[in-house]
C-alpha cells in the first residue's frame, strides 16, 4: 500500500483479542499480533501504556518486531493525567521516559488524554507546558481534552506557545474543536454514533481524507487513529482512510 510520509493512519493499539478471525488469521498467535499489524500499517498509538507501563524490555522487543520506519504514539500514564490531574508532573514524567527515552527516534508524539472533569488550570498547565519545553523538548505532545475551558483563548494561545498539538477528537460524545496549534496534527476518530463501537461512513473518510491532504500541503505531520475497535470497525476505516489519501496523493 501507497503511504504519505507526512501522513499517519493506523489504529488505537493492536492487541485486542476480538480481532481474532476479523483480521489476525487463526494461525497467527497473540504473540505476533503487532508483526502482521505492521504489515497493514505504518503506525500505531500505544494505549497500553495509559494503564501501566511497560518495561523496556517490552517496549525494544516491540521495536525490533516492526520493519523500519515504524512508529509509536505512545499514550502518557494515567497517573498524569487522570489521578494528579496534571500537578506535580515532575515525577510521572521522568518515570514515563525513563522507560521510552531510549526508543525516541521510533516515537511520534506523545498522546496525553485528559478526563472531562478535568479543566483548564492556567497556572497548572502553564507548569506543565514549561516543564515538557525545557526537560523534554526532544519529544512532541499531542493534549486530548474533554472540557469546553481547554478552547479558551488563553489555553490556545499557550499550545501554540509550547507547540503542544491539540487532539481533534471525533466522536459523539466529547466535544470537537478543530484549531491548529503545532506542526503536529492528531486526529483522533472514537467512532461516529456509539462511542468505539460505530463504523464511519465512506463520504465522511472521503472528506476528512481532503482535509488531511491539503494540512500536509500546508507543511503539517498528521497522525489520524481510529478508536472504534470493536467489530473491527478501526481496522477497516483506517484502511478507507488511507485508500482515500492516496487517491487525492
Amino acid at each position: 500500500m501507497q503511504y504519505e510520509t507526512n501522513i499517519h493512519i493506523g489504529t488505537s493499539g493492536w492487541s485486542y483479542k476480538h480481532w481474532a478471525n476479523i483480521f489476525y488469521p487463526p494461525e497467527v498467535r497473540s504473540g505476533d499480533y503487532l508483526s502482521f499489524y505492521a504489515t497493514h500499517f505504518r503506525v500505531s498509538e500505544l494505549n497500553s501504556s495509559f494503564y501501566r507501563l511497560p518495561l523496556k524490555s517490552t517496549v525494544k522487543k516491540w521495536i525490533d518486531t516492526v520493519p523500519e520506519g515504524f512508529l509509536f504514539c505512545p499514550k502518557m500514564s494515567r497517573y498524569l493525567s487522570h489521578l494528579k490531574k496534571l500537578h506535580d508532573p515532575e515525577e510521572p514524567l521522568q518515570h514515563f521516559f525513563q522507560i521510552f527515552e531510549p526508543f525516541k527516534a521510533n516515537l511520534g508524539p506523545i498522546l496525553i488524554q485528559l478526563p472531562a472533569a478535568v479543566r483548564f488550570d492556567e497556572e497548572v498547565v502553564t507548569h506543565l507546558y514549561e516543564l515538557l519545553s525545557q526537560e523534554y523538548s526532544d519529544y512532541r505532545f499531542a493534549i486530548e481534552v474533554r472540557h469546553e475551558s481547554w478552547f479558551s483563548e488563553e489555553s490556545i494561545r499557550l499550545m501554540r506557545r509550547h507547540k503542544i498539538t491539540l487532539v481533534i477528537a471525533q466522536s459523539d460524545r466529547y466535544p470537537y474543536y478543530e484549531e491548529l496549534t503545532a506542526r503536529d496534527i492528531f486526529i483522533r476518530f472514537h467512532g461516529p454514533r456509539q462511542l468505539y463501537s460505530s463504523s464511519y461512513p465512506e463520504q465522511m473518510l472521503r472528506d476528512y481524507a481532503e482535509k488531511l491532504v491539503e494540512w500536509k500541503n500546508k507543511g503539517h505531520n498528521i497522525w489520524a487513529f481510529f478508536n472504534n475497535d470493536v467489530n473491527g470497525h478501526a481496522l477497516r476505516n483506517a484502511a478507507m482512510l488511507q485508500s482515500c489519501v492516496n487517491e487525492l496523493s
